[in-house]
Formats: structure tokens, sequence, C-alpha cells
């Protein structure tokens, strides 16, 4: 099957080293995830999520969520559940 996309950073936070992520497809703790842009691959299981500051187990397609990611992204890049 492959990847598919599930949405796109919205924003990343340099000194807690979180991306906000707006989804256009649900999302669960426990999923892999693969963040691209530019020269940027991240691939990581997704620990733990927050919705409005609060910690969530799921979101759903409109949501936007905060995860804590392993490197660096910026605006626009596209994410993937692997």
């Amino acid at each position: 099957m492959g990847e598919q996309e599930i949405g796109e950073v919205s924003n990343y936070f340099e000194h807690v080293g979180a991306a906000a992520i707006k989804l256009k497809s649900s999302l669960k703790v426990g999923d892999v995830i693969h963040i691209h842009g530019g020269e940027t691959h991240i691939e990581q299981k997704v620990e733990s999520m927050q919705i409005d500051r609060k910690d969530v187990t799921s979101a759903k397609k409109g949501d936007e969520v905060g995860i804590l990611i392993k490197g660096k992204a910026r605006k626009g890049y596209k994410v993937f559940k692997v």
C-alpha cells in the first residue's frame, strides 16, 4: 500500500521540538509517520500528541495536532502515514 498523505505541517516550534500538523486523515498514537520536505526526511512512531495542549490518543480529519518530532520541520512539509 505504501505511504498515505495524512496532513501538512502548519507550524514548527523549535524551542520544544514540536510540529503542529493539520490533518487530512485520521491519526493515532502508535502510528508511524514520515515528514518530508526539502532535504528533510523524518520517520518516527507517534509517541504522544496534543490538541489545544491536551493529550489525546487519536485525532480525525480537520484536527490540528501537536507532535514532538525528532528533527526540524517547516511549514508546508507533507506528513505521511507509513
